[in-house]
Parts: structure tokens; C-alpha cells; sequence
């Protein structure tokens, strides 16, 4: 059996023994790459524990802990005797960077597209004005639209910003376009999304939207997406399904003091 330190996982980057994450995370994210690739589809048998342990030079319990995560995490199913399958449900996952949903998308081997449900000009109202930190009044570009992942609807995403960050708006067909894609290739630089994510039940509007049962839980992604010196450009607010948005991110403790506290 190999012991815990960095080789080639399956066809992807190494395990890191001294990487931020644990050897079992780093060996369940290997297996969910698969997944997101497509070389493992949805109720394919992973191949056999021996061959995935040695493989990833780890051993069989940081293996057998790797592929628990991913059970309680709903991407795995273990079937006795026989071994574990992909799961026919696997949650889509969505990184803690800022991507696109078209990015997401492609990254996850699926088909992104919208259902526009508003794509307009208008002043910003005080509210608006203040948030982007423009004068009221100024032109606004209003994007509303339902994202779907190889036609499931996923969210209900609106956005606005200055429309002088992009012209020809009008011409943009917003059922298919990347408005990530449209601003970046303005020269608009998106740095980072101050986010804050809340549950909220579902409204009629919304459940309609989703196609889920009204009052149904979903989560709510509200992003001011500012520049690298932090002048405000785009603010958005995602309303997710519930059950198909799981975000991942990792915690560290920086400055942490040596030795034992008094």
C-alpha cells in the first residue's frame, strides 16, 4: 500500500502532502473531476478501492474517508458487495472564485442558457445610485434572467450596472451571450464580489421560475462586483434552487500564536 504523499491522481495534479487541505479532501476532489469531466457519468462504478488507493498513493481508510464525504455529500452511492456509483443526482457545484455562470458551466461539462426576462435601460434610482456609487439618475442596464444547466432551471439571476461599461447593449441576445464575457471584453475589470449569501422561501413568482413547490427553500446570492481598487461596477442577486447550488469554500487561521495559551 502506498503511503499518503503526492502522486498523480488518476490523470489530474498531484496529491499534496503538505498542501491547506486534508489527504482525503484533496482525493474526493480528484474523484469529483472525474465526475465533472464527464469520464465518470451519472451511475458509472468508480473502479475498484485497490486501484484507486494506488493510484493516489494514499491509503485505504484516507481512500475510504474520501469516498464517505462524497456519499454524505450526495455525489456517491456505495452498493454492498459491488462498490460505489455515481450518483444519478449529483449536486453542481459552483467555486468559491469569481466565474461566470457560462465559466461554471463549461467547467462542469454542461450547456449554460437563459430565459431573458428583462433587458432594459433605466435611471438608477437613489438606492442604485448609491450601491454603484454614480449619480441618480444615471443610465442603468437592468438584466434579468433565468440560468439553466443543460435546461434545468438553476436560478433567477438580476443584475444592473452602468450601461456606458458596454455599448450596443440592445444588440445583445442575453438568452445565450456571457455577461462576464461582454463586460471583460469592454475592459472592464472584475476583480472581486463582496457576497452574502441567506435562505429564503420560495415566492410563487420564483417557485414558477424554478419549477419548485412555493415555500421551498432556496438560497439567496447577493454580489457587489468592484474593481482591483474598489470602485463598485455590477451588482447582482441570484436566487438559487435549493437543491441544485452547493458552494464550497475553505477557511484558514492566519497569525495563529505559537505555543500554549495561558
Amino acid at each position: 500500500m502506498g503511503k499518503d504523499q503526492g502522486v498523480t491522481v488518476m490523470e489530474g495534479s498531484p496529491l499534496q502532502s503538505d498542501g491547506p487541505e486534508p489527504l482525503w479532501r484533496q482525493a474526493a476532489d480528484a474523484i469529483l473531476q472525474e465526475i465533472a469531466s464527464g469520464k465518470l457519468a451519472s451511475g458509472a462504478r468508480l473502479p475498484a478501492e485497490r486501484d484507486l488507493f494506488t493510484r493516489m498513493s494514499i491509503s485505504r481508510v484516507t481512500l475510504r474517508r474520501a469516498l464517505q464525504s462524497l456519499v454524505e455529500e450526495g455525489v456517491l452511492t456505495p452498493s454492498h458487495g459491488r462498490g460505489w456509483y455515481v450518483s444519478s443526482k449529483v449536486p453542481k457545484e459552483f467555486p468559491n472564485t469569481l466565474e461566470s455562470f457560462s465559466e461554471t458551466a463549461k467547467r462542469l461539462g454542461l450547456t449554460p442558457s437563459s430565459n431573458v426576462l428583462r433587458a432594459e435601460q433605466a435611471p438608477a434610482s437613489l438606492d442604485e445610485a448609491e450601491e454603484l456609487s454614480i449619480a441618480p439618475g444615471a443610465t442603468l442596464f437592468h438584466l434579468e434572467r433565468i440560468r439553466r444547466l443543460d435546461q434545468v432551471p438553476v436560478a433567477v439571476d438580476t443584475s444592473f450596472f452602468a450601461a456606458s461599461l458596454v455599448p450596443d447593449l440592445s444588440r445583445i441576445d442575453f438568452s445565450n451571450a456571457s455577461l462576464f464575457g461582454l463586460l471583460i471584453d469592454a475592459g472592464v475589470d472584475l476583480a472581486r464580489a463582496e457576497t452574502t449569501i441567506e435562505a429564503h422561501d420560495a415566492d410563487p413568482v420564483l417557485a414558477r421560475h424554478l419549477d419548485i413547490d412555493v415555500g421551498k427553500s432556496t438560497l439567496v446570492m447577493r454580489q457587489l462586483i468592484v474593481d482591483t481598487v474598489g470602485r463598485p461596477l455590477l451588482s447582482s442577486t441570484i436566487r438559487y434552487a435549493g437543491d441544485r447550488y452547493r458552494l464550497r469554500t475553505s477557511f484558514s487561521r492566519t497569525g495563529r500564536p505559537t505555543g500554549r495559551n495561558p
